[in-house]
């Protein structure tokens, strides 16, 4: 087991960092909408949109282990404003728990640095000790 274990992908970081700059603040309006309207039901242009994210999220999510409680919101039948927002705050949750399990403080050459720990990167760093390993010193 390798010190950078467990990995993520490139392509998981990407929709992540793509996805929380319009998740966040969609998260922030419907907390807004919840503490004026909290049983108002959401309008399905709205829950497409929120549906919309959620989806790029859940790609990257699902499989991880706060993944088996996240799912799309409802579009057959409406939810409630604060049934959306339980909802989002269980996906925040998790880009939460995402981020910090693959965003870490680690030594890159002769500086600590916060990287993306992925399976692109390690394999990388790997190639990197590989080649300076088999160098001679003088």
């Amino acid at each position: 087991m390798s010190e950078f274990d467990p990995a993520t992908t490139e392509a998981a970081v990407a929709t992540y960092q793509s996805a929380i700059g319009v998740f966040t603040p969609l998260l922030h309006e419907v907390r807004e909408l919840s503490k004026k309207k909290p049983d108002a039901t959401l309008s399905a242009s709205k829950v497409k949109l929120v549906n919309n994210v959620l989806d790029d999220l859940l790609a990257i999510v699902k499989s991880e282990p706060e993944g088996k409680y996240l799912e799309r919101l409802e579009d057959d039948d409406l939810p409630q404003v604060s049934d959306a927002l339980m909802m989002m705050a269980q996906f925040n949750a998790a880009l939460d728990a995402f981020n910090k399990r693959y965003h870490r403080y680690v030594k890159v050459r002769f500086e600590r640095q916060h990287r993306w720990i992925t399976v692109e990167q390690v394999a990388e760093w790997e190639a990197e000790n590989q080649s300076t390993d088999g160098e001679e010193v003088d």
